[in-house]
C-alpha cells in the first residue's frame, strides 16, 4: 500500500530545530577533542581545480523531484594500470533533461603527471547516457583491466575495460542494465568461484512522466507549508537486485534463489561486502533509507540467511529505524571484528554499529561521542580511514540537505553544510577534529559521495567529494610528521583477478589491524582497491598474511614500511615502489 508522507507540524519541526542547536552548541563547546599524544595535526589541500578536476554535477537548484537530490557517486580507477588513480564522477541529470534523453552518466579523469587530471570520457567511450547516480569497480572477466558499472535512473551501464582506459559498454550483453532507480551497487564473490558477482540496491519506484507533484497536497510534500519534493514516504519502495557471475560475460539475476530479494521493498541506498563473522565468507549488507537495514549471513551454499534484527544492525540504539544513507566497515577499536559506520538523515546520529562476535553488532555513537555533533546534519559518504598513518582508524562524513528550501525554516537546518572530521582517541571515542584539519575553512556546499584513496602515491590518504551542483572536491593529504605507511595491491590467480574479498592483516609492534578489498562502498562510490595501513613510528612490518577469496594464505615475514607492494596469488611479490616524497 502507497504510504503519505505525514504532515511535519510547526511545532515538532521547532522543537527539533531549537534541539538541534542546543545539541550543536553544546558540541562545539563540550565535545571531546583529546587527540592522543604526539599525535600530528592533519591537514587536507582542496587541488581540484588546480588539478583539473572542472565538470560540475548536473542538477536543477530547486530540487522539486526527489530523483534530483540522491545523485552523488565518485570513484578510484587504475583504468591503464600504470600505478596512479584515475578519477570517475558521476554526472547527474534534471527531469527535463533525461525526457530529452539524459546526460553523461560519468565522467572519467586520467591522471597525468604533477596531480593533473584530463577528461578522457568520451576518448575512453564513456558515452552512454541517462541519470547516473554511483559507482562501483571490479573486474569482472578476470582479464588483469579494471571494469566499471554506473546505477543509475532508468538503467545502469557496465564498461568493460579494452585496454589503455578504452572501455566497450557491454550492458545488454551482460544482461545487467536493471532499471528502475537503482542507487548503490557492490562487487563481491559470494560463491567464491574466482568470478565477482555484483547486489544492486533500488530506491524509490517512480514513472518519470508521472512524477508526484512538488508540494502537492496530496502527498503533503511540505515543510511548515513551505512546497519540497515528495519522497521517499508516500512513493513506492523498489525491490533490490542481485546478479551471479556465470564467468562467460554474462549474469544471471538470482536475489530471490540467494534469498535476498527483499519481495516488499525497501528504500535500497549502500550495500557493503563484508566478512563479518570471520568464517572467509564474504556477508551482505544494505543501508536503507526510512527503514530498517539489512544484513544477510553468507550460508556457504549459494544463499544467505537475514539477520538483520537479531544482530543488532537493523536499526539504532533505541530500537528505531533511520534514514540510512552510506556504509563502510573497519575495525576501529582493533578488536579483530569488523565494525560498521551507518550515515543518517537529519536529526538523526550517526550509526557507528561495534561488532561483537557472536552477540552481534551494538550501536555505540552516543559513547564514541560521535551522536551529538552529527546528529544536526544530513550525512552521506563516510569512511574509516588512517589519515594521520597512526595505526588507528579516523572518520570522514559529507553532508549536505535535499531541500533547498530548508533555508527559508528558521530553525530547521542549512541546505549547504560542512564536512566532518573525527580522530580516533585510541579508546573507543572519536574527537572532532575539523578544525584542525581546516576543513572548516572550505565552502559550505550539499555533498554526497567520498572517495578514498592514495592519488600521489606519498603513503597518506586522499579524498574525492561530489557536491551536488557543482565540480568535485579533491582532498590531498598534507599532514606533516605522519607515521609510516603500506599500500598492498592485490592480484588474484585463483581469486577473481581484483581480489574482492580479499583479507589482509597486518602486524607492526605492538599494533595488529586488517582491511579487506571492497569493489563498492561509503555512497555510490568506490575507493582505492589497493589497501591502505598507517604504521606509526614502525619502519619494518613482522608479518603480513594475505587471505584470499579461493581460501588460500600467504604469509610474509620482515617488510620494509613506506613501499607500494603488488603481490600475485601465489606468486609472492611482483612489484616493490617506494612511495614518492612530498
Amino acid at each position: 500500500m502507497q504510504q503519505k508522507l505525514p504532515y511535519i507540524s510547526f511545532a515538532f519541526l521547532r522543537i527539533l530545530g531549537f534541539a538541534a542547536v542546543l545539541i550543536f552548541a553544546s558540541t562545539l563547546c563540550g565535545q571531546a577533542k583529546t587527540a592522543p599524544a604526539n599525535a600530528p595535526k592533519i591537514r587536507f589541500e582542496d587541488v581540484a581545480a588546480s588539478a583539473g578536476l572542472t565538470v560540475p554535477h548536473i542538477s536543477t537548484p530547486n530540487k522539486e523531484s526527489i530523483i534530483e537530490s540522491m545523485s552523488g557517486g565518485v570513484g578510484f580507477i587504475d583504468c591503464d594500470n600504470d600505478g596512479k588513480l584515475d578519477i570517475l564522477t558521476v554526472n547527474g541529470s534534471s527531469v527535463d533533461r533525461y525526457r530529452q534523453g539524459g546526460d553523461l552518466m560519468v565522467t572519467l579523469y586520467h591522471q597525468d603527471a604533477d596531480l593533473k587530471f584530463r577528461d578522457i570520457t568520451l576518448a575512453a567511450g564513456l558515452t552512454r547516457k541517462g541519470w547516473g547516480m554511483g559507482v562501483a569497480v571490479a573486474d569482472y572477466d578476470n582479464d588483469g583491466l579494471p571494469d566499471i558499472y554506473v546505477t543509475g535512473f532508468g538503467g545502469n551501464v557496465l564498461y568493460h575495460n579494452l585496454g589503455n582506459c578504452k572501455f566497450e559498454d557491454v550492458t545488454d550483453k551482460a544482461g545487467v542494465r536493471a532499471g528502475g532507480f537503482s542507487a548503490g551497487a557492490a562487487w563481491g564473490d559470494y560463491d567464491k568461484d574466482g568470478y565477482v558477482d555484483l547486489f544492486v540496491a533500488r530506491y524509490v519506484d517512480l514513472d518519470i512522466n508521472k512524477l508526484p507533484a512538488f508540494g502537492s497536497k496530496e502527498g503533503s510534500c511540505t515543510i511548515l507549508q513551505v512546497k519540497v519534493q515528495c519522497g521517499p514516504m508516500g512513493v513506492p519502495a523498489e525491490t533490490n537486485l542481485f546478479y551471479h557471475n556465470r564467468g562467460d560475460g554474462t549474469f544471471e539475476e538470482v536475489s530471490k534463489k540467494a534469498g535476498v530479494d527483499d519481495p516488499q521493498g525497501a528504500y535500497g541506498m549502500q550495500p557493503i561486502w563484508l566478512d563479518y563473522d570471520n568464517d572467509g565468507w564474504p556477508d551482505l549488507y544494505v543501508a536503507n533509507d526510512i527503514g530498517t537495514n539489512f544484513l544477510y549471513h553468507n550460508k556457504h551454499n549459494g544463499t544467505f540467511e537475514d539477520v538483520s534484527l537479531i544482530s543488532g544492525t537493523a536499526v539504532d540504539e533505541f530500537g528505531k529505524s533511520q534514514g540510512s544513507m552510506g556504509v563502510d566497515a573497519g575495525d576501529f577499536n582493533h578488536d579483530g571484528k569488523l565494525d560498521l559506520i551507518d550515515t543518517t538523515y537529519a536529526f538523526q546520529p550517526i550509526a557507528l554499529y561495534e561488532n561483537q562476535g557472536l552477540s552481534g553488532f551494538t550501536d555505540v555513537s552516543s559513547q564514541a561521542k560521535l551522536a551529538q555533533p552529527t546528529y544536526p546534519f544530513v550525512k552521506w559518504g563516510v569512511g574509516f580511514v588512517d589519515m594521520s598513518n597512526d595505526g588507528w582508524l579516523d572518520l570522514l562524513v559529507a553532508n549536505g540537505h535535499v531541500y533547498p528550501q530548508i533555508d527559508s525554516v528558521a530553525g530547521a537546518g542549512s541546505y549547504r553544510e560542512p564536512l566532518q572530521f573525527f580522530r580516533n582517541n585510541h579508546d573507543g571515542t572519536f574527537g572532532d577534529a575539523t578544525a584542525e584539519s581546516g576543513l572548516n575553512k572550505l565552502p559550505l556546499l550539499s555533498r554526497r559521495g567520498i572517495a578514498f584513496g592514495d592519488v600521489n602515491n606519498d603513503g597518506k590518504i586522499d579524498a574525492l567529494i561530489l557536491n551536488v551542483d557543482g565540480p568535485p572536491t579533491l582532498l590531498i593529504n598534507r599532514t606533516q610528521n605522519a607515521g609510516h605507511a603500506v599500500l598492498f595491491h592485490l592480484i588474484g590467480t585463483q581469486s577473481n583477478k581484483a581480489a574482492i574479498g580479499a583479507r589482509v592483516t597486518v602486524t607492526a609492534g605492538d599494533l595488529s589491524q586488517f582491511n579487506e578489498v571492497r569493489g563498492g562502498a561509503s555512497y555510490l562510490s568506490q575507493n582505492d582497491l589497493r589497501l591502505h595501513f598507517g604504521l606509526a613510528a614502525t619502519t619494518v612490518i613482522d608479518t603480513v598474511q594475505i587471505d584470499w577469496p579461493s581460501g588460500k594464505r600467504e604469509i610474509y615475514k620482515q617488510l620494509p614500511a613506506d613501499f607500494i607492494y603488488t603481490f600475485v596469488e601465489g606468486n609472492g611479490i611482483r612489484e616493490k615502489v617506494p612511495f614518492t616524497a612530498q
